[in-house]
């Protein structure tokens, strides 16, 4: 059996670095190591703990079973002792003007930077937002190293993080006012059995509303594909196409450019909003006071995660 004595600290700071990045050649670089280095550490670890942890794929590494188990403790314990280096550090967010990198999709953008800029000219009036969008499968990476902070959004395909609940949405149906459809349907089963007639608009960037459409078996009925929702308000306005959107940017855009809601209960409909971050860095004072500042900004009150069945109950 391995004895804890005979692993250097070194050691699992080369494992920590190969498994998010899944690349030697990627941790050597990271770490600022040669590669030769970097792969002779690997095989001590492997032979003291009786496990390849590593496979070769095209294009990088792949984690074993027994390295997935133990990344959660070696990354938690590292983060302790990034802790206790650190203890006594403060964070003075009055005075701060650092940045904060943060991944949110154009929805996300829209739905969530006026409340992140408010609440930090409330409380930190000097620091900076970037925000930008990763692929899903490169966003616990971007975290782990540091390039990204937070990630905030419905991210299904992102694992390997320290994540909780921000906020439930729904899928409705959005699509101009006078709408020829809209003087025939009366209920949402109506607009269930007139779906197929519908056009429709797809976001490239929305996975989720284009597997609805397949789910639904409408994917032949979509005449635009867009790369995101900002044209689609005036699109609606001038056509008779329909677009499936999240609720709550659905019903800005009902306010101000006539259109309708519909819920004609959408498959797949409901969908958790989470916040993402490394447990890797999750002690630093910035970040672990932005966590705070994040979940518990102030937006609509139904779509608080807290208030999930009262939401649940108000559906038609």
């Amino acid at each position: 059996m391995p004895n804890i004595n005979d692993i250097d600290l070194n050691l699992l700071r080369v494992f920590d670095a190969i498994y998010r990045t899944r690349s030697v050649s990627r941790a050597a670089l990271q770490l600022g190591l040669s590669q030769p280095s970097t792969s002779q550490a690997l095989t001590r670890l492997r032979l003291l703990l009786r496990d390849p942890l590593f496979e070769r794929i095209s294009g990088g590494v792949r984690p074993t079973e027994r390295a997935n188990r133990l990344a959660q403790s070696v990354q938690s314990g590292l983060a302790l002792l990034e802790a206790a280096v650190r203890d006594g550090e403060s964070f003075d967010p009055a005075s701060s003007t650092e940045c904060l990198n943060l991944h949110l999709t154009d929805i996300g953008e829209a739905r969530f930077l006026p409340s992140i800029m408010a609440s930090l000219h409330r409380h930190a009036p000097g620091m900076r937002v970037e925000a930008r969008t990763y692929p899903q499968a490169s966003i616990t990476e971007a975290l782990d190293d540091g390039r990204l902070h937070f990630a905030l959004g419905f991210l299904p395909e992102v694992s390997g993080t320290e994540t909780q609940d921000f906020l439930v949405d729904r899928y409705r149906l959005l699509l101009r006012r006078n709408h020829p459809l809209c003087n025939v349907c009366h209920s949402p089963a109506d607009w269930q059995e007139r779906l197929p007639n519908l056009e429709f608009v797809a976001v490239r960037s929305h996975t989720e509303t284009l597997r609805i459409l397949q789910v639904l078996k409408l994917t032949h009925r979509v005449r635009l594909m867009a790369s995101n929702f900002l044209a689609l308000p005036g699109i609606m306005r001038n056509t008779d196409l329909a677009v499936i959107m999240p609720h709550e940017i659905a019903r800005a855009l009902s306010e101000y450019d006539h259109c309708a809601i519909i819920d004609p209960k959408l498959p797949l409909r409901h969908f958790n909003v989470a916040l993402h971050w490394s447990r890797r860095h999750a002690h630093k004072p910035m970040l672990a006071w932005a966590r705070h500042l994040l979940l518990n900004m102030e937006l609509t009150p139904s779509n608080s995660a807290r208030q999930r069945n009262g939401a649940d109950a108000r559906e038609p």
